[in-house]
């Protein structure tokens, strides 16, 4: 099984590397991600210039551009060949619940899965060190058959383990609810005008004990099936009784 393996933390990320290990023990790998770091990007593609692909080793490859540009690139020829899978991480820190709205690491998975290919983003609860890589991999490594098995064209896996050595078990969850508390701090500059600068507090997290959130706080591994298709949880049947004028 040939395995494309990408992230958002960039292509020298020691989570990338600690995947990368495991994996090679068993299939065929192939890196292709960005060149540096781009956190944050969310599902953004590159339309109206050009991407460099740089070759860095034996089946190791940078891309200028983001996590999602990185699979298209490598599905549609960048690589010779199309993968079976592909995997995004480890990525340092959680992607839980609305997380994945932004995340770069779930936009490669996603790009994946919309282009008929399984894929699993994969992330570790953890911001500092010391980060306990090698037991998410060796559970990513040993159950990718079944995730392949279990996949379907409608979604894609997200992925999310305590920074632990010893897992209590996997759940099964959804995503949970993210409540932000970002702030912006300006900076004047001499000439007049400012810099802005995003930051906060960590989110708020509903209760909710089926959740991806829920599951790592018992210190189990998360395990999201995520819909490709954007879902209205109803919210539709409102709309239909509304009045709408021209």
């Amino acid at each position: 099984m040939r395995v494309v393996l990408t992230n958002d933390d960039g292509v020298g990320s020691a989570g990338l590397d600690a995947l990368r290990r495991e994996l090679e023990a068993e299939y065929e790998v192939w890196v292709f991600a960005p060149d540096r770091e781009r956190s944050g990007t969310s599902h953004r593609i590159t339309l109206n210039s050009p991407l460099m692909k740089k070759e860095l080793d034996a089946r190791v490859y940078s891309c200028s551009g983001s996590p999602a540009d990185c699979v298209l690139l490598s599905v549609l020829g960048a690589l010779p060949f199309k993968p079976d899978i592909v995997v995004s991480g480890i990525n340092i820190g959680p992607n839980i619940g609305t997380d994945i709205v932004y995340s770069g690491t779930a936009a490669a998975a996603r790009q994946a899965a919309l282009m008929g290919i399984p894929s699993l983003a994969v992330s570790l609860d953890a911001v500092e060190a010391p980060f306990h890589f090698e037991p998410l991999a060796r559970f990513v490594t040993s159950n990718l058959k079944e995730f392949v098995s279990l996949w379907d064209d409608s979604h894609f896996v997200n992925i999310n383990a305590p920074n632990s050595m010893v897992y209590a078990g996997t759940s099964i969850t959804l995503p949970s609810r993210r409540r932000y508390h970002d702030k912006l701090e300006e900076l004047r500059l001499p000439d007049g005008n400012s810099c802005y600068y995003l930051h906060g507090p960590p989110p708020d997290t509903d209760e909710d004990p089926h959740s991806d959130w829920e599951a790592l706080t018992r210190n189990r591994v998360s395990i999201s099936p995520v819909l490709l298709q954007p879902a209205g949880r109803g919210e539709d049947e409102r709309y239909h009784r509304a009045r709408f004028t021209l």
